[in-house]
């Protein structure tokens, strides 16, 4: 037998992602803790019958003495016209006894749910899990750390409880001698009083047990979300894509803008250069916009296409260094340039203008 199969083998060393916390929820793997809201119910549940146990035994009581009184002297009581009047008055009665407790779990069983994981709806849990049919990985589970804390945390509670019970009835024991001159409804009111006194003390010892074990859960569902080095690697890769792909398209982006920019250089009036470092292509067209527009600009290399590109489409090429760097900096392609720039550049399009014999 492979022993490295009981290993964990990912060296899981990194926090989650959100991505990771994200998926984990919308696989229904949420952090909750089963005995708070075990206790939870069985604390309000009892509570509900201590309040209601009055109206539900006045309801039994009274349906009771109608059957006693009232169906018993009918001798046809099993023909159809008085037995489904009888059967649905019982399950009225049922109904309206058991519906405030099972109102109270319903609604306690929802927020408590809701407090500890929100609303969450999938059905990813009830997906079959072909993994869990290995022999192999069944046995790792039950002999793995979790299973044997498991088994702990149950033995505590039924001790925990049993003790609680054990006290609470030992107490007790000297008033059970005086149930014998008791009427049987006292000793009814007694039982039931009992019952939900030593209910609601395990709940409460249920409640601070829960506590305990949702810190437990949280470590535990915090070390199931760990990942290893390798793993936030891949998530990096998926989410922001590989990053050998995205510096290619980069590179294609920027080959792309590049020809557009240079088709654009034709038809430009004028080319400030800094003379090597810098290279701005104005064009002013009056139908376009109220100022010179900015179809071109680079730096070293790029400036250097720009110029090439301008003498073989006889742009003219103007070098002024303060301007071509002020021009460079504070205006992008496409944009209009700066009003602070429209004197300076005013006088090299006419200067432009004058040499190809224009009217300005």
């Amino acid at each position: 037998m492979n022993i490295q199969l009981f290993a964990d083998g990912d060296d899981k060393t990194e926090k989650p992602t959100s991505k990771r916390r994200s998926d984990a929820r919308a696989k229904g793997q949420v952090l909750q803790s089963r005995e708070i809201k075990s206790a939870v119910l069985l604390i309000l549940a009892f509570f509900t019958l201590k309040l209601a146990g009055s109206y539900m035994y006045e309801n039994i009581l009274q349906f009771t003495k109608k059957v006693f009184i009232h169906y018993t002297i009918k001798k046809d009581i099993l023909s159809p016209g008085n037995f489904w009047p009888l059967v649905t008055e019982a399950f009225v009665l049922i109904f309206k006894v058991v519906a405030p407790i099972l109102g109270v779990i319903l609604i306690a069983g929802l927020v408590s749910s809701y407090a500890q994981v929100g609303f969450l709806f999938t059905t990813k849990t009830l997906e079959p899990k072909f993994d869990k049919l290995n022999p192999l990985q069944g046995f790792k589970r039950m002999f793995s750390a979790h299973a044997l804390m498991e088994l702990v945390k149950s033995l505590v509670k039924i001790i925990v409880v049993g003790y609680i019970a054990y006290s609470y009835l030992k107490n007790e024991a000297k008033s059970v001698i005086a149930l014998m001159d008791m009427e049987v409804m006292q000793i009814g009111v007694y039982i039931g009083n009992t019952a939900v006194n030593v209910a609601l003390r395990m709940g409460i010892a249920l409640v601070i047990l829960g506590i305990i074990d949702y810190i437990f859960e949280w470590r535990q569902y915090e070390k199931s979300l760990m990942m290893s080095k390798q793993e936030v690697k891949e998530e990096y890769k998926q989410t922001e894509g590989n990053p050998q792909i995205k510096s290619k398209i980069k590179e294609k982006q920027r080959q792309i803008s590049m020809r557009r920019m240079m088709s654009e250089i034709p038809k430009a009036d004028v080319v400030i250069t800094n003379p090597t470092h810098f290279a701005v292509a104005l064009k002013y067209d009056t139908k376009i916009a109220d100022a010179p527009v900015v179809v071109a600009k680079g730096q070293d290399y790029i400036a250097l296409r720009i110029r090439e590109v301008a003498k073989e489409n006889h742009v003219e090429i103007v070098e002024n260094k303060p301007l071509a760097r002020e021009l460079y900096h504070s205006a992008d392609i496409g944009e209009k340039i700066p009003a602070e720039l429209f004197q300076a550049v005013a006088e090299v399009l006419a200067f432009v203008y004058n040499l190809k014999n224009k009217v300005v």
